[in-house]
């Protein structure tokens, strides 16, 4: 039980991502009730220590950091954005302080959800404006730490290669996306 015990652990630290019961036992060519045994006292092994790390069982099995440790994660592991989040993160940097209402004319709709995630992963803050009715937007010292841009921040778009279309479906506003990439093309020089 304990070599079983120790595969099962190797499996979940080589994934990092959530696995089932079956998937666990197809990976070791084991019996799904012989996995279930020994992934149950693997659990029980994890929770009677006092380590950083524990086997979540809610949707599957999956070897994490345990939730008082993230904030080291978060120092250690780097911040990882979808293109259209990098995106708007960069129409923010170029053009900050902006408001919230400029942001989704440039970026869309979908910008309000682009705004959360980087207020949530630090790289942006945001504050009522004078009046109270919309928001603004600014780049975080995080932020210039964790892409290490000193001086002029428009070296993010050449750092990043990021093309000058400022929405993400072209078809949506062509003629916005023409006159938002002269736009930044004209900020740029």
């Amino acid at each position: 039980m304990e070599q079983l015990k120790s595969r099962i652990e190797a499996v979940l630290f080589i994934t990092a991502k959530v696995l089932q019961i079956s998937d666990i036992s197809e990976i070791l060519g084991e019996e799904p009730e012989a996995v279930e045994e020994a992934l149950l006292e693997l659990i029980m092994d994890y929770a009677s220590r006092d380590g950083a790390l524990e086997i979540d069982d809610e949707n599957g099995y999956i070897l994490q950091v345990k939730q008082e440790h993230l904030d080291i994660v978060e120092k250690l592991c780097p911040v990882e954005l979808k293109p259209p989040v990098l995106r708007t993160l960069t129409v923010i940097a170029l053009k900050e302080p902006i408001r919230q209402s400029v942001l989704k004319e440039l970026r869309g709709s979908n910008a309000y959800e682009h705004v959360q995630e980087l207020i949530e992963k630090g790289l942006i803050s945001r504050h009522k404006d004078k009046n109270g009715r919309s928001y603004n937007i600014k780049t975080t010292p995080k932020f210039t730490e964790y892409f290490k841009i000193k001086g002029d921040i428009r070296a993010l778009v050449k750092t990043l290669n990021i093309d000058n279309g400022v929405k993400d479906d072209p078809e949506e506003a062509p003629e916005q996306n023409k006159n938002n990439a002269e736009e930044l093309n004209e900020e740029q020089n």
